[in-house]
């Protein structure tokens, strides 16, 4: 990982994801309009629920209304520009789980 002109480069999908849940949330606090950072820390949150070893059944379901209300708030917030297939696979990630199991246990990091 390398920081070249204010970008980081170089990055593996598991720097991603610790970017995304960790250190997102702290280093846009000051930066973006408040809804904005409200919208980008459940994003966050949400990914950080889906990821969690342990996953309560009970609050699938609310986590599936969760991504449902943060792809709309994203809409609303993003121009249409920034929305490519990957935004919405969140709308499909709490599916994935009640059939698989776990992301964790679907993760490829070591594969790559």
């Amino acid at each position: 990982m390398q920081l070249k002109g204010l970008k980081l480069v170089g990055l593996k999908s598991h720097d991603c994801h610790v970017l995304m849940q960790q250190l997102l949330v702290m280093a846009i606090r000051d930066i973006v309009p408040n809804k904005v950072r409200h919208t980008i820390t459940r994003l966050c949150f949400f990914f950080k629920a889906i990821c969690s070893k342990v996953i309560d059944p009970v609050k699938l379901d609310d986590l599936e209304n969760e991504a449902a209300i943060i792809s709309c708030q994203l809409e609303m917030y993003f121009p249409p520009s920034f929305f490519d297939i990957m935004v919405h696979l969140i709308a499909h990630m709490v599916k994935e789980i009640k059939l698989c199991g776990p992301v964790y246990l679907q993760w490829m990091y070591l594969v790559e």
